[in-house]
């Protein structure tokens, strides 16, 4: 006679279904590895995977090296750069520690909130006087005027970004192209390459004055999205960022398997299906490279075009505080490096999780 218990055998025991549901979600977490190393947050997996359940001991390495030993680093030079500030002695007094630097980052978040107040304040009271006029039937008389006040510094970091990513995009149409017909046909590759070695040196501050001239006498109409300034940095960008894009797309697409190309003329595929389906897949790896590194170019030449061509952007923000001279100005320029320094890694990460999304590996 068959009983309950015969049945229950096949039942897995509460243990065990803890111990099923413990190796999903050690999947779960040994999947997110990859994209969370990709944003700099390698360090949450160890972290994650303890709370799963996971032996501690085997992650406590991983939390070391991964968040304790660079926190260490970072408070290390905190410390020094604390200790050190006070012995150096400028025009402007001692160099700014770190305590003096996030004062004067706090200062500019508040100008930041009080300008923005004032913004609201003065299209709130244009929107009522304009309204006033309507009402007393003196519609032509009504007029629309932008607030004119200096930009914060929020607003310098946002021009700066719009800037280099402008000019990324035009480094990034001119040479993946330019790189896929280098790395196709080894008659174009050494054409260009001479043109490649002498230009990839040149400095952004020499290509500046012709790039303000040649820009001045064809973009006569600025608009007040894109000025003059801004078009110029943008340019220079351009010029100086390109080559690391363009250089990696020729090595990836003179590099893909010769297989992949014989299949592409055994059956007979178009310029187009070869260079879509067969090239850009297998160099997909080593173009993302050079954008990431065509971006970090940008990012650096950027503050220096900006400080030439007066864009209103992080450069200028230094060039003015430089030239400013005020006990602040030391700390507030320190500020700007900080900023620099976080938005080009922020950057860079960026650039890695799209690569990771992009490419493929041995494992994916």
């Amino acid at each position: 006679m068959t009983t309950a218990s015969d049945f229950m055998g096949d039942v897995p025991s509460a243990e065990a279904r803890r111990a099923l549901k413990r190796e999903k979600r050690l999947m779960r977490i040994t999947r997110a590895t990859g994209p969370l190393t990709a944003i700099g947050l390698g360090w949450i997996v160890p972290i994650m995977k303890i709370a799963a359940g996971d032996d501690p001991r085997a992650n406590l390495k991983g939390l070391w090296q991964g968040l304790v030993v660079p926190l260490l680093g970072i408070l290390a030079f905190l410390a020094a750069w604390a200790a050190l500030a006070p012995q150096v002695q400028t025009s402007l007094g001692t160099v700014p520690g770190p305590a003096a630097v996030w004062g004067q980052a706090e200062a500019l978040y508040a100008d930041y909130q009080r300008t923005s107040a004032d913004k609201a304040e003065f299209y709130e009271r244009q929107e009522i006087r304009n309204q006033k006029l309507v009402e007393a039937g003196h519609a032509d008389r009504v007029k629309i005027r932008d607030y004119t006040g200096a930009p914060t510094y929020p607003e310098q970091i946002l021009t700066s970004l719009k800037t280099v990513f402008l000019g990324f995009v035009l480094a990034t149409i001119i040479a993946v192209p330019v790189g896929i017909a280098c790395g196709l046909s080894s008659t174009v590759s050494g054409a260009l390459n001479p043109l490649i070695q002498i230009f990839k040196p040149v400095s952004p501050l020499a290509w500046l004055p012709i790039v303000t001239m040649i820009v001045s006498a064809l973009y006569v109409n600025a608009s007040d999205a894109m000025p003059k300034s801004m078009v110029v940095s943008a340019i220079t960008v351009m010029l100086c960022s390109l080559w690391p894009t363009l250089i990696n797309t020729a090595l990836g697409v003179a590099s893909i398997d010769k297989d992949l190309v014989n299949v592409g003329k055994v059956l007979q595929l178009s310029t187009t299906k070869t260079i879509t389906k067969l090239v850009l897949p297998s160099a997909m790896p080593l173009i993302f490279t050079g954008l990431r590194l065509s971006l970090g170019v940008g990012w650096m030449v950027l503050i220096a075009a900006e400080m030439l061509a007066q864009n209103p952007g992080l450069g200028k923000f230094v060039w003015d505080e430089f030239q400013n001279g005020s006990s602040d100005s030391l700390a507030r320029i320190i500020v700007a490096v900080i900023t620099i320094g976080i938005v080009g890694f922020v950057l860079d990460r960026i650039m890695a999780v799209l690569q990771a999304a992009f490419t493929f590996s041995g494992t994916r």
